[in-house]
């Protein structure tokens, strides 16, 4: 139901929506909300931020109009007034409704059209404001949706600024993400130019700054990444990394398994010769990569990731939850600093691939180092006579 028509509409808004999605690479009918969007809150802020205003658009004529919307109540209502007493634009009297249609009850809404050319440049300027505030805050949300779904996996781009906290911004595509040092590869020193790869780690909208996308080349993802990007057993799927755990720039352990009886995991993984590791070794600022075969029998891989050492047994203990919370490993003595590694490296990446605690405890027992057996240490007669053999 339409009170009388007071106003023109703003022509051809459907071919300016057009034009804005095909510039902006944006999808026509979230163009067209945005700027419903911006004129509604232009009408709100240059005729009255009370009233309730919808914007229409005629498909035929392709014109936008600026609707009020005005909800008949009982000529008692106290929601007639405002607190302060004066009248609520929002409503009017049943009284005063059916001076416009005498058929009007309480409840109907009557639709009084409004026209922003009424207010000249004031309108004109502040539509052009909303629309361009709208617009990009779509822009914006389209980008923050796109690369929140690609937290995790790989990006490239080049280096535009590297910061007086070597922090590094770089162009991926539209946006600009940036490289802070703490997710640097320890030795890594860019310049402007330079192109590189990372992970996408986080994605955030920032009122002041807008998209905020955070980049990393230390997590174990990106080192994922790389591998599908260099195996293609891995890429599609023939080759699983079950897990992985790195200390970036020193050394990484990932657990590997096939899903094709004549593929051998960890073969297909380093390639011939070593070529397909190396590759992404090399991107890693020559980060050795261990490769082990996964198993589901827990005490079986708890010994392939204490590689290269030589195990003798291992003991799972489980916490109150029934959950995996410490490997007791029993080794010989000659084993241990292997089995420990430089700086604690090998025990450390253990403990990160399979998730808990781990403890050693060395025997008197010695490694053949000919044929990598376990002997056990020998004393008294056994000793004397083990001289002699």
């Amino acid at each position: 139901m339409k009170l009388p028509k007071k106003g023109t509409t703003m022509e051809k808004i459907l071919d300016i929506a057009d034009a804005i999605a095909h510039e902006k690479g944006l999808e026509p009918e979230k163009v067209i909300e945005a700027l419903k969007t911006a004129f509604v809150q232009t009408a709100k802020r240059v005729i009255n931020r009370d009233f309730a205003f919808e914007a229409q658009i005629d498909e035929d004529t392709k014109a936008i109009s600026i609707i009020q919307t005005i909800t008949v109540m009982a000529d008692d209502n106290e929601d007639l007034y405002t607190e302060e007493g004066e009248p609520n634009p929002a409503y009017m009297s049943l009284t005063d409704a059916k001076q416009y249609d005498d058929q009007v009850e309480v409840g109907d809404q009557l639709q009084d059209e409004h026209s922003l050319e009424d207010y000249g440049r004031t309108g004109a300027s502040q539509l052009h404001r909303e629309i361009e505030f709208h617009i990009q805050r779509l822009v914006e949300d389209e980008l923050f949706n796109k690369y929140k779904s690609k937290v995790g996996t790989l990006v490239s781009g080049r280096v535009t600024r590297v910061d007086a906290q070597q922090s590094t911004y770089i162009e991926v595509d539209e946006v600009r993400a940036v490289l802070p040092m703490k997710s640097r590869i320890k030795g890594e020193v860019f310049n402007v130019g330079d192109h590189i790869k990372a992970v996408v780690r986080r994605v955030n909208m920032d009122k002041e700054n807008g998209i905020q996308i955070e980049l990393s080349r230390t997590s174990p993802k990106f080192l994922e990444e790389l591998l599908a990007l260099e195996v293609p057993e891995i890429s599609d799927g023939t080759v699983i990394v079950e897990r992985s755990a790195r200390i970036p720039g020193e050394r990484a352990k990932i657990a590997l398994i096939s899903t094709h009886p004549q593929v051998d995991a960890v073969g297909a993984t380093v390639g011939v010769k070593g070529v397909r590791i190396n590759a992404v070794s090399e991107e890693l600022i020559g980060e050795n990569i261990d490769c082990i075969e996964y198993t589901a029998i827990t005490e079986l891989f708890v010994s392939r990731t204490m590689s290269p050492a030589i195990i003798s047994h291992v003991e799972i203990v489980k916490n109150e939850e029934g959950e995996n919370e410490k490997a007791i490993i029993t080794l010989p003595a000659d084993q241990k600093s292997k089995a420990i590694g430089k700086s604690g490296i090998n025990i450390r990446l253990a403990s990160m691939l399979t998730g808990m605690n781990i403890e050693l405890i060395e025997t008197d027992s010695s490694t053949n180092e000919e044929t990598g057996e376990i002997e056990e240490a020998k004393d008294g007669v056994d000793a004397l006579e083990a001289l002699f053999n």
